[in-house]
């Protein structure tokens, strides 16, 4: 799946480069095609929007065509780019209601420093068996907690895609991992997340960090044998 050319009809990777925390990493939000308009996956930290803006040309889109924005989480790499992006496109906002709070300011990150990202609205509060009907098949909000409290996961049951978010990760030695322990305030629970999808019918992983990896349910399952 490339940044310019969908792998499975309506659904695109988009990997920025960006600086946070003081060093240069690529990160992968996800472009999902609706016939209301587009649903990104993920903002970004800040920074980015001007590499969103060029990919959503490059697919002959604005930012005006995004009508909602997904939030996997609450980290600043997948939320702190959220206020920038509304000041140039009203979209609607949801994440899981677990993850709302930190969203809107009510409390910090779990994982700042105390210099927190801009507090904006969320519009909707999401559960696990939420479904999104998209150009690419029904999208279903999975719960996958663990990384962060509502963190959650987007499958895509008729291809066997998954948006993994951080619950899975694809920039290590491995081709597909579990959460990174060093940022995952609860391990326990989020490889009980890992085993949870490996009980879902998966072909092939987007993960925030690291992009399409062509593996799936198998590989998954070897992840969560080995808690």
């Amino acid at each position: 799946m490339s940044s310019d050319a969908e792998r499975e009809a309506g659904v695109h990777v988009l990997p920025i480069t960006v600086d946070y925390g003081g060093r240069a990493f690529t990160i992968t939000p996800t472009l999902v095609e609706t016939e209301r308009g587009l649903v990104l996956i993920d903002a970004g930290p800040e920074g980015c929007l001007d590499g969103i803006r060029t990919h959503l040309r490059s697919l002959e889109y604005d930012l005006e065509d995004i009508w909602l924005v997904l939030l996997t989480h609450h980290d600043g790499d997948h939320a702190a780019g959220l206020a920038d992006l509304l000041e140039a496109v009203d979209a609607v906002v949801a994440t899981h209601r677990e993850e709302a709070p930190y969203i809107t300011g009510e409390r910090d990150p779990i994982k700042g420093d105390g210099d927190r990202y801009p507090p904006v609205d969320v519009d909707i509060e999401l559960t696990g068996g939420v479904r999104i009907p998209t150009l690419a098949g029904p999208m279903d909000v999975v719960e996958t907690p663990g990384h962060a409290p509502g963190h959650v996961s987007l499958h895509f049951p008729e291809d066997g895609l998954l948006l993994a978010g951080d619950a899975l990760v694809a920039d290590g030695e491995e081709p597909l991992s579990g959460p990174k322990p060093d940022f995952t305030p609860d391990m326990d629970r989020a490889l009980e997340s890992v085993a949870a999808l490996a009980a879902l019918e998966v072909d092939h992983v987007v993960c925030f960090h690291g992009g399409y990896v062509d593996r799936g349910s198998e590989r998954i399952r070897e992840i969560a044998d080995r808690r």
